[in-house]
């Protein structure tokens, strides 16, 4: 009973401090504070799973479903090279285990000598709390540095708000504007960091030989619903100024105040490390003996 007061109040706390971050507007940039109402068309287009989309709300939200045969997504019409890139999920209800919700970026793939960079949001589908987040970064064609978090609310009650920032400095991956992982440009010491022209996607698919720990997936609980909202895009394309011009400091995303976190930013992000880190493939000595070079610079 004491633990679990315990586990209460240390919860309760973290919610307090994480809403004085939220207040202080870190990354609410350029007037992201909330849904906006743009029209999922204005910059998305669906690309597979037809029959399983459903547009809402005047077509600003979308409904992703997967049943047993197939399941959806969609992504962005235009290639970004940096910005701040969000959208608000409602996960799946039910039991989903082995369903996986991605909201991430991806350059194009090939089938031979692959060499694609992606950023990813990886929800692991659950029956019930507690419900995990993955994130992974892929740098030509290299995956591998997947970290996970149990999330601090039920992500199937509401919509709740994730974003990517990109820049040249540093990739920070934000729910509901807490920072809960940064992976900064150590090019200098020899580091890959992502630098092709990324789409931004959503999909609802089922990586079951991954994502369940062995458990099937239960396919009398399907179809399985994940919703989407906030399509506005806050990104650089090539085709509006160029290949270089991406990086320029006039870009908002990429000025003095986006390339590292302030204080509140840091000692939020160290709380989410400390409490709610269920993996972190920086310590999974099986697979790394010796620690990643970037590891050490990214905490």
């Amino acid at each position: 009973m004491g633990f679990c007061i315990l586990s209460l109040l240390n919860l309760f706390a973290f919610l307090i401090f994480a809403s004085s971050v939220h207040a202080r507007g870190s990354v609410h940039a350029r007037g992201i504070r909330g849904p906006n109402k743009y029209s999922f068309k204005r910059n998305y287009n669906i690309t597979w799973g037809h029959k399983n989309v459903l547009l809402l709300n005047q077509e600003t939200e979308v409904q992703l479903s997967m049943d047993q045969k197939s399941g959806s997504g969609f992504e962005s019409y235009n290639h970004y090279k940096s910005g701040l890139f969000h959208m608000r999920i409602k996960l799946p209800e039910k039991n989903s285990i082995g369903i996986v919700t991605a909201f991430y970026l991806s350059s194009p793939r090939s089938a031979v000598n692959d060499k694609h960079d992606e950023l990813d949001f990886e929800f692991l589908g659950s029956n019930g709390p507690p419900y995990t987040l993955q994130t992974n970064v892929f740098v030509n064609g290299q995956g591998g540095r997947e970290q996970k978090i149990k999330l601090w609310f039920n992500p199937t009650k509401h919509f709740h708000s994730y974003k990517i920032l990109w820049n040249q400095f540093r990739v920070v991956f934000y729910v509901d504007d807490i920072p809960i992982r940064v992976f900064k440009n150590n090019a200098k010491i020899g580091v890959s960091y992502p630098s092709k022209p990324m789409r931004v996607i959503g999909s609802l698919w089922n990586p079951e030989s991954w994502a369940s720990n062995g458990i099937k997936t239960d396919w009398s609980q399907a179809p399985f619903k994940a919703k989407f909202q906030d399509f506005k895009i806050h990104g650089c394309t090539l085709q509006t100024v160029g290949n270089k011009n991406c990086h320029s400091s006039k870009l908002w995303w990429n000025s003095k105040k986006y390339q590292s976190l302030d204080v509140q930013e840091q000692r939020a992000y160290q709380n989410v490390r400390r409490k709610y880190m269920t993996y972190d493939y920086c310590s999974d000595r099986s697979r790394h003996p010796k620690a990643p070079p970037e590891c050490r610079r990214n905490k």
